[in-house]
């Protein structure tokens, strides 16, 4: 008897490898749009819950987990409750259990892509709090993550942006992130699943700016520059992620340090920031200003500079205005993040 091919026993390693640490009886939801990597590791979790429970089944204990599935149907295209229906159907083929179809509504800012992700992942995460899921699997692969970094590049992103997705954070874990798109391709044909192509990935020239990346723009740098293009950019992700942590973790202390010198005890302490290594500084301004109201993803580099002007070229300016109707002024010696008193919030 001959066994899996590469590509499904990969997928099948990285689903086993990313659920081992879950308690006994957990649910797992996949995350399945029908496209070739959700549907790939669909399948990846369903072999693999499946046998813990068969060996459970023998051994006369309980199975270790149950697996089910949440489609996401955003209404952006003709059709789309046809496809999200034909995708929850083939979950249930592959033996999960249960299976959600979640209709969003897609309004938010950003843009169309920004927006149907943000209300993707709300959607996915309103899920699992219903089902008391313990964790719902992503398909994004190692070409996924190349994308993410050159969209960030393109924006003029900070190191945060730049390393990309996370392996896990949340309830969201992605095990397939070292694994290729043709991976998980290849692990469709061997398995006889019929993927949904999604017709906003084609390499149309005027198509969204992630599929113009994944058609255009990687074609021509692994031309130009060679094949190890995608890993690279995924190398260079995780060590700018595993810095941008460090950097954050700095600017978590130089806050406390600078909220608990002097009085009042609203605001940080200008002297103790202005005091910091540039970096740690600024990506400590960059956090207050999140945490004090700002939208995440609002505050650009303008914003945090001109906070950063309140500290190191201090002579009598007003107050920085921030999104999210919040503003930056500096009283008293200390640095303030507050909402603004006027009718009109500026940006």
């Amino acid at each position: 008897m001959t066994g899996p091919s590469a590509a499904v026993a990969a997928v099948r390693l990285a689903v086993s490898r990313e659920l081992a640490d879950l308690p006994a009886g957990s649910l797992v939801l996949v995350a399945c749009s029908g496209g070739a990597d959700s549907l790939a590791l669909a399948a990846g979790m369903a072999f693999v819950v499946g046998r813990a429970a068969r060996h459970a089944d023998e051994a006369g204990g309980v199975p270790p987990l149950r697996a089910g599935a949440v489609v996401v149907d955003h209404g952006l295209q003709d059709g789309s409750a046809t496809v999200a229906t034909r995708a929850a159907e083939q979950c249930r083929r592959l033996g999960l259990d249960p299976v959600l179809v979640v209709p969003v509504t897609v309004d938010g800012p950003g843009g169309p892509e920004a927006a149907a992700r943000d209300a993707r992942y709300v959607a996915l995460e309103e899920a699992a709090r219903r089902t008391g899921a313990a964790a719902v699997l992503l398909g994004h692969t190692l070409d996924d993550q190349a994308e993410t970094v050159l969209l960030g590049l393109a924006r003029g992103s900070g190191a945060r942006s730049l390393a990309g997705m996370p392996t896990r954070r949340g309830p969201f874990r992605r095990p397939l992130l070292q694994l290729r798109r043709a991976d998980t391709a290849a692990a469709c044909t061997a398995q006889r699943l019929a993927p949904w192509q999604d017709p906003t990935n084609a390499a149309a020239p005027d198509g969204p700016r992630r599929s113009r990346v994944r058609h255009q723009l990687l074609p021509a740098a692994e031309r130009v520059l060679g094949r190890g293009v995608v890993p690279a950019l995924a190398r260079t992700a995780e060590q700018l992620r595993e810095q941008a942590d460090a950097v954050d973790e700095l600017a978590d202390r130089l806050l406390a340090e600078a909220a608990s010198r002097g009085v009042p005890t609203v605001g940080w302490d200008a002297d103790t920031l202005a005091a910091a290594v540039p970096g740690v500084r600024r990506a400590a301004l960059h956090a207050a200003a999140l945490r004090t109201g700002c939208p995440p993803g609002s505050v650009t580099r303008r914003h945090v500079l001109a906070l950063d002007a309140l500290l190191v070229d201090w002579h009598g300016q007003g107050p920085v205005h921030l999104p999210g109707g919040m503003v930056g002024v500096r009283e008293c010696g200390r640095l303030v993040l507050t909402e603004s008193p006027s009718p009109s919030r500026q940006e």
